[in-house]
């Protein structure tokens, strides 16, 4: 099972898509983690989003998989767990929060909220990381060669 989840192919696509997930979601992650880049860190973040309704056990579980997952995604260690996680994420995101804003975000500031064209690319590339897995470069293509 875990042979599965870890293979892999040296694609040099998949890598640039593993990394640009990976330095997007490390941003996101780390602000709601650690309070970097302009964040509120972790208790902030758990008091505002559980103050939009979100229970705390689901807004842990989003904390966790932006900071955890774009780690893994950086190295290239568990990808397609950290993929899913992300990808899950961004779904909830778009059903839960930016689907009524419509499908732009929020250039000109003239909607209520931002959209979800944002998060749509996201997922997408996630389900790319769930199909091909780690790409050139990455501890699971490491992990697969030994075994």
């Amino acid at each position: 099972m875990f042979d599965k989840l870890i293979r892999t192919e040296p694609e040099l696509s998949i890598l640039l898509l593993r990394l640009a997930l990976g330095i997007v979601f490390f941003a996101h992650g780390a602000q709601k983690m650690l309070g970097w880049f302009g964040g509120g860190g972790f208790s902030s973040t758990m008091d505002a989003m559980t103050g939009m309704g979100i229970p705390a056990v689901i807004v842990f579980l989003i904390i966790i998989g932006e900071f955890f997952g774009a780690l893994g995604l950086l190295v290239g260690f568990l990808s397609r767990v950290a993929a899913g996680g992300i990808g899950i994420i961004m779904l909830g995101a778009i059903f839960m929060v930016h689907a009524q804003n419509g499908f732009f975000m929020n250039w000109y500031g003239s909607q209520q909220g931002e959209g979800f064209e944002y998060h749509l690319l996201a997922v997408g590339i996630c389900m790319a990381l769930l199909i091909k897995g780690s790409g050139a470069l990455s501890i699971d293509r490491m992990l697969a060669e030994r075994g």
